[in-house]
């Protein structure tokens, strides 16, 4: 039925896969960390709205304009999720826009730029977008570096309000024609 589908994708020591309903509970723990999710712009949801998140994102169309996309980021060698890659294509499929968590356990290993430099590259092979937009609080440092690691720049910085309080916000780009 899915025999076009993808996914999974390996990178080294991280795969990208679909979202599963057994990933619930690996799902809710990193995404109820409040560490985590302080510049997320997802909030935590119930376990019944998580199962109904993870099995819609199973069975989801890949890069439908207008819609996200959410992809787990797995450890190569047991496929289990250690977080996930959001991806959304614009409605008029010219630009795309990547976001990424990855749980506090697996982060300092360089396995979150893995798994988004293959998002990227997975995003221009699979369509017509010419640019990848990401977004991120200027105080979320680990993730201006990533960003920076896997080929983005900076071409915007605004005053934002994000969940009820200032904040700068940096936006960064890639463009097709950039070796991802």
């Amino acid at each position: 039925m899915r025999s076009a589908d993808p996914l999974p994708l390996f990178a080294g020591e991280v795969a990208l896969r679909r979202l599963a309903i057994s990933d619930l509970s690996t799902f809710q723990a990193y995404r109820h960390d409040e560490v985590l999710g302080q510049y997320q712009g997802w909030s935590a949801m119930s376990d019944a709205e998580a199962l109904d998140f993870l099995s819609e994102m199973n069975t989801a169309t890949l890069l439908r304009p207008g819609l996200w996309s959410q992809v787990g980021i797995a450890a190569a060698d047991s496929l289990r999720l250690i977080g996930d890659v959001g991806l959304l294509l614009g409605a008029d499929g010219t630009r795309a826009e990547v976001g990424f968590t990855l749980a506090r356990s697996a982060q300092g290993r360089g396995l979150a730029t893995l798994a988004v430099r293959e998002a990227i590259a997975l995003v221009f092979q699979l369509s017509a977008a010419r640019q990848i937009l990401a977004a991120t609080d200027a105080r979320n440092i680990p993730s201006i570096r990533l960003l920076e690691r896997v080929g983005m720049h900076r071409v915007e910085s605004r005053a934002v309000v994000f969940r009820g309080e200032a904040c700068v916000e940096y936006s960064y780009a890639i463009s097709r024609e950039h070796d991802a």
